[in-house]
């Protein structure tokens, strides 16, 4: 009888430790061990009244399965670093590290060693370390040529964090340009456009999620502007604006929205179309060329605009109004 190795059954340990070698060369980072991460926080600690660590996790959904069946890998580690990042930044914090991990079906290190390239790319545009992760071959559960990836952040910030309990009505609410459609709403996409759509509108479908840490951090710390003005961030992703940016919204109030204070991109108009969807569905979908909203005190909204319109794109989408049916009231 012959012997079944670990190899023949579809996992090649050999192969997985080269490829964690290989990358090691590009990632920047430290304290690694044997078993675990380790993150010095002393000097960190120094910088905060009463820190606290904040933490997020997510995943890049299905827009992996349109960069894999373009074989285009280089830029969904982007998103993975954004969807997390940008997560921990709406709650005032700093990201500190990041780990992800990478499951696929057979380990292929060159596909593998793009999306980590986007990953240390995305990274080092948030200012974020990379501390460690874990690469599974998991033949069975995916196919050869499908990997899945999650990743976890970890950051600072002060105990009293932006929950946006502080809304009150006549706050304006400021969006700050997405780059895209980001990671969200790819399995409608995938269901109402043809492969050869996809091609044709593929430097739309995988340009990377856009990075928001650095000018949101740089808002927050701004010293011209009273710290109180900024009363809540929202990450807009799954579920838009009637679900993500409700999240920071207190039951007594309505966020207006005025929808011709922005220029929607062009892919959305032509998803909207392709599906034939009424514009509420769309909102609740896609971010509609808006990927995080920042709400200013009414006093301080044209200071906080000014200064982020130097930094990012920036509108003045809405306003905070007394309740109305519903949390989102788009006009």
């Amino acid at each position: 009888m012959s012997k079944i190795t670990y190899k023949k059954a579809g996992v090649d340990v050999g192969k997985a430790e080269e490829f964690v070698a290989s990358i090691k060369k590009f990632l920047k980072n430290r304290g690694i061990s044997a078993f675990g991460c380790v993150y010095d926080l002393s000097k960190k600690l120094k910088k905060y009244h009463e820190p606290v660590l904040v933490s997020s996790s997510d995943g890049v959904g299905t827009k992996l399965k349109i960069a894999q069946e373009l074989g285009i890998h280089n830029t969904v580690g982007i998103d993975l670093v954004a969807m997390n990042v940008n997560d921990v930044v709406c709650l005032g914090a700093e990201p500190l590290f990041f780990l992800d991990y990478i499951a696929c079906g057979k380990l292929n290190p060159e596909v593998l060693k793009e999306v980590v390239r986007g990953i240390n790319k995305g990274l080092e545009e948030a200012g974020c370390l990379f501390l460690g992760g874990e690469t599974a071959e998991m033949p069975g559960m995916y196919k050869k040529d499908e990997y899945d990836l999650a990743g976890f952040c970890v950051g600072i910030g002060e105990r009293r964090v932006l929950d946006g309990k502080k809304i009150r009505e006549g706050d304006v609410v400021l969006g700050l340009a997405s780059s895209g459609l980001h990671s969200n709403g790819f399995s409608l996409v995938r269901k109402v456009f043809s492969e050869k759509e996809i091609r044709k509108y593929y430097r739309e479908l995988l340009k990377p999620t856009r990075i928001y840490v650095k000018p949101v951090l740089s808002l927050l710390s701004n010293r011209n502007l009273n710290p109180l003005s900024i009363k809540g961030i929202a990450h807009n992703t799954g579920g838009s604006f009637y679900n993500k940016l409700t999240k920071i919204l207190p039951e007594k109030f309505s966020f207006k929205i005025y929808r011709n204070h922005w220029k929607v991109p062009e892919i959305f108009k032509i998803i909207q179309k392709k599906a034939n969807l009424e514009d509420k569905e769309m909102y609740s979908i896609f971010n509609m060329g808006i990927g995080m909203v920042v709400v200013a005190g009414k006093s301080e909204a044209f200071k906080v605009f000014n200064f982020l319109k130097k930094k990012i794109t920036t509108y003045i989408i809405g306003e905070v109004v007394r309740r109305e049916k519903e949390g989102i009231v788009l006009v």
